[in-house]
């Protein structure tokens, strides 16, 4: 059995694999920073900055405030929201009250919107007056259960310069907030003094995030990460920094609504009182400009984010001495961009590995000394692998064979919100343990430093985010003119995968539409989420098969691989 013994006698990490993680709840991991760093900058937004002690008084203003609306322990609180302070007090205000927070990507349709919001039962979501977020959370408000929004204001989060300039020129990009009984002002919410009665926590059994993830098979289900998982994740993130306690000045770019910087960049700050410079979305140049402002220390991200800070104008003009650490994830790293990276920057770049399932972070390469290129490096502190056979979990593989890549540790899930069913398949018994099963395939070297060479799951992964193929299939079935439809993920150098639908056609199709790839392109793609929509739609003749008459991704892939000529 590959386990313990490996990262006992060969681990690179500066914390032993062997620390201990006591339970801890996330209000008491806030409290401990609030109280040793409250002076110092926490975040820096666009230039302003705000203290920890100024972050912890706007949580508590909004913990108050929704206990006096009626809200409280174990009510699920929704975030809708880039990266802006409004975020990061609501997430903590939440948490503080005792409620469960639930992550809500900008990225997706309304109808997927409402599908979380009835699934997790989300009562009050909150959100801003930009006008990519306001009008889409108030369909959902009138399409749903939910019962209120709280609306921010991007511009009064800003500098006063900058908030003016806000105000005269960018007015467009901003929806007024609606006379509107079910609709409160983030301003509104906290006017007051802060006071409310705490609950008391169970950090092991209490519910602190639902984060919404495909797992390893089918519609996306909400990962139930509890106070625990997500203050060890923290800790075992800042325990691999060998110079956490220099100058910690981290790059939010990043969502936060996604699990990799929820844990990365959010909470393992706060751990290790450091700055949070928090952009409210990806954009190169202001990446570029954020590191060069702030002196920044850190920079997480997925592959497609540094090459698109490669490709930038502005790159030679960035002044890079001052970061130490960039961590990937999300997607696999190529070898030529991480070299690319690191010979522009000087700032080392190291690939991680994950799953929402496992609060972000399962393994890393190490920050300093050797890092093994292709692998996902080693386990964090207290966490275990093992490889089992890919038919049957239930055994492990031999020593050095390659096997589906299982995890246990503080940091893995409780369960899927409402899927007992899902939950139970997601984890094998191994000697009496549960252990969460990856759906990747790896293999485990001699020094325990794990690599991923193949995934049992159909997810593409396009920039970081989990696409499901079997999503955009169903939506495809919906045209008359289609007759059998098949989504795979084809390589793309920018965003690591790009979905591609293939099609067959009926034969009394409309040639005017039918007939056209456009034409489909054009009708599919609005339908879908951003990160969802596919490059192209491909009519062809026939579509793969298996013996039984079951449409063939694997096939698919295959032929397409060799029309490529990448087959190999």
């Amino acid at each position: 059995m590959i386990d313990a013994p490996i990262w006992q006698t060969s681990y690179r990490h500066p914390t032993p694999w062997t620390t201990e993680l006591p339970p801890m709840s996330m209000p008491a991991l806030f409290d401990a920073a609030v109280e040793q760093h409250a002076v110092r900058p926490m975040i820096d937004f666009l230039g302003r900055h705000y203290s920890y002690a100024e972050v912890a008084d706007s949580a508590h203003r909004v913990a108050a405030g929704l206990a006096a609306l009626g809200y409280g322990k174990g009510d699920r609180v929704g975030l809708f929201l880039p990266n802006v302070p409004h975020y990061v007090a609501a997430y903590y205000g939440a948490l503080l009250l005792g409620a469960t927070v639930v992550n809500f990507s900008p990225l997706y349709t309304v109808d997927e919107l409402v599908h979380q919001v009835e699934d997790s039962g989300t009562r009050v979501l909150f959100t801003i007056s930009a006008s990519a977020l306001l009008p889409t959370a108030l369909k959902v408000l009138d399409r749903s259960g939910l019962e209120r929004l709280v609306v921010g204001s991007v511009a009064g989060a800003l500098p006063p310069a900058k908030s003016l300039v806000y105000r005269l020129f960018r007015g467009k990009e901003v929806t007024k907030r609606p006379d509107d009984a079910r609709v409160t002002a983030f301003s509104a919410l906290i006017d007051n003094d802060g006071s409310f009665d705490r609950p008391a926590i169970d950090a092991e059994r209490g519910v602190a995030l639902i984060q919404y993830t495909g797992g390893t098979t089918g519609a996306p289900k909400g990962a139930m990460l509890t106070h625990a998982n997500l203050s060890a994740n923290a800790r075992q993130v800042v325990s691999l920094d060998p110079r956490r306690d220099e100058v910690d000045r981290i790059v939010g770019a990043l969502p936060l609504f996604h699990v990799f910087a929820n844990t990365c960049v959010l909470n393992r700050t706060v751990v290790n009182g450091g700055e949070m410079v928090l952009l409210p979305r990806f954009e190169a140049g202001q990446v570029l400009a954020a590191i060069t402002r702030t002196k920044a220390t850190a920079l997480p991200g997925v592959p497609t984010m540094y090459q698109a800070l490669l490709d930038h104008p502005k790159l030679a003009a960035t002044d890079f001495s001052s970061l130490r650490m960039c961590i990937s994830g999300g997607a696999p790293l190529p070898a030529e961009l991480r070299d690319r990276w690191q010979a522009a920057t000087g700032a080392r770049l190291v690939e991680g590995y994950g799953l929402s399932e496992s609060s972000g972070v399962l393994t890393c390469n190490p920050y300093e000394g050797e890092q093994r290129p292709g692998t996902i490096g080693q386990p964090v502190p207290g966490t275990r692998l093992r490889l089992v056979d890919k038919e049957d979990a239930t055994k492990e593989v031999a020593a050095g064979a390659p096997g589906e890549i299982v995890a246990r540790g503080p940091q893995v899930m409780a369960g899927y919100w409402n899927r007992p069913d899902a939950a139970a398949d997601a984890f094998v018994t191994l000697d009496g343990e549960q252990w969460l099963r990856t759906g990747d395939v790896g293999v485990i070297d001699g020094d325990g430093f794990v690599a991923v060479v193949d995934r049992l799951k159909d997810m593409i992964s396009v920039g970081g985010f989990k696409v499901f193929p079997s999503q955009i299939e169903e939506i495809l079935y919906h045209h008359p003119a289609i007759k059998e439809a098949l989504v795979v993920g084809i390589p793309d150098a920018y965003r690591g995968e790009v979905p591609r639908a293939y099609v067959t056609l009926n034969d009394a199709s409309d040639p005017a539409t039918a007939t056209d790839p456009d034409a489909l392109l054009a009708w599919l793609n609005p339908q879908l989420g951003k990160h969802e929509r596919v490059d192209r739609v491909v009519v062809r003749d026939t579509l793969p098969k298996t013996m039984i008459g079951k449409l063939s991704r694997k096939d698919l892939l295959a032929q397409v691989a060799a029309e490529a000529g990448t087959a190999s």
